[in-house]
């Protein structure tokens, strides 16, 4: 019989726990759970939950978002991406549009979707005009916009592609030499479509405890109980604790589609830099449907840095799990989810938007 979350925690209330113990969930739709049932509030005090890299919208490089807001503006097309993506800032003069939602204000046809059927929708319903999906996201994402591309997109249908991998930030961080945390938590979604075994490395290679959640408390309780026992009992595994869904090779259709239509290359990640093996590029066989490639003067490679964040923004520390949202210096009084100035605040899986949605509106200094 399963543990319902009272159990899970009573059950880590009564482990011998070190004075003091990270765990880093790495997927934003964990943080959001975490943050909306309170379990922050309800683990024993010596347990610190650190928001990690995982909210695609947060890391899509400034100069995708750039590419995506020009091409809108500047050629007869429809633009389609998914709504999160519309309010994401980039560093530009006032007196410009600074997202794609204020390019649409300006004019441009922008269209939010909420899923690649809809850009293939939109697409055959007016075959006379070219249509540009800006699609960013993790693996759940780009899977079914591989599957889009495979199972054949409409001839006026384009993909500004801006997809990317979880697993190599948490590789990145890990080889850093100071990951800053003790345990990790694995995004059930991301396994689900690649597999339990592309997350065997935190163990095997990093001595670190790692367990697979699911988005419940209990199965996020579950996995916390996983990883500190493993810390007490000095033994390292990866522990799937989302066997509902999560097989050891994911979903054999969507990892074939994922192969059949991208490459996986070096990316960047916004205020983060590059990383190898993190990014989806398409095929060369799709060329034809590569907005990059039909739209070539639209790249700016000058925009490609590490500190694209805006000034006074540390969303790139909130991402790497070296700082708390309510740590940023602009967190609640320049920056809120009204008007937000870096995309941490704008995204439901961004860390900042989630501590804010949740109730956290004081800003504290960061120690150290």
């Amino acid at each position: 019989m399963s543990r319902s979350a009272k159990q899970w925690l009573q059950a880590i209330h009564a482990l011998d726990l070190p004075q003091r113990v990270k765990i880093m969930n790495v997927c934003g739709g964990h943080e959001r759970s975490i943050t909306m049932s309170g379990l922050r509030g309800a683990l024993p005090a010596s347990i610190e939950l650190i928001p990690g890299p995982g909210c695609p919208v947060c890391i899509c490089p400034e100069e995708d978002v750039f590419e995506a807001i020009q091409l809108a503006l500047n050629e007869d097309i429809t633009l389609v991406a998914f709504g999160d993506m519309l309010r994401v800032p980039v560093n530009v003069p006032k007196a410009q549009a600074r997202s794609l939602e204020q390019a649409k204000a300006a004019g441009a046809d922008i269209r939010p979707i909420a899923s690649p059927q809809e850009a293939v929708r939109i697409a055959r319903s007016q075959p006379d005009r070219a249509v540009v999906f800006f699609a960013a996201g993790f693996e759940t994402t780009t899977a079914p916009v591989a599957s889009m591309v495979v199972e054949g997109m409409p001839e006026n249908l384009s993909l500004l592609l801006s997809g990317r991998l979880t697993w190599p930030a948490v590789a990145m961080l890990l080889g850093s030499g100071t990951p800053g945390f003790d345990a990790l938590i694995a995004p059930g979604h991301v396994a689900t479509v690649m597999g339990a075994e592309e997350w065997r490395f935190v163990p095997e290679q990093h001595d670190l405890p790692a367990a697979i959640a699911g988005f419940t408390p209990e199965s996020l309780l579950a996995a916390m109980y996983s990883t500190l026992r493993q810390l007490i009992e000095g033994r390292t595994f990866l522990d799937n604790c989302y066997p509902e869904l999560v097989r050891s090779q994911g979903n054999p259709t969507a990892r074939g589609h994922l192969q059949r239509a991208t490459d996986v290359v070096n990316a960047n990640w916004r205020g983060v830099g590059p990383i190898e093996h993190s990014g989806f590029s398409l095929k060369a066989e799709y060329a034809a449907h590569d907005a990059r490639r039909r739209y070539p003067d639209y790249a700016d490679d000058s925009r490609k840095r590490a500190g694209q964040m805006p000034p006074g923004c540390d969303c790139a520390q909130v991402v790497l799990g070296k700082r708390y949202p309510n740590e940023c210096r602009l967190y609640g009084s320049g920056c809120n989810p009204r008007h937000p100035i870096g995309p941490c605040m704008v995204s439901d899986e961004g860390a900042c938007r989630i501590w804010w949605a949740g109730g956290v509106r004081n800003r504290v200094v960061a120690q150290g």
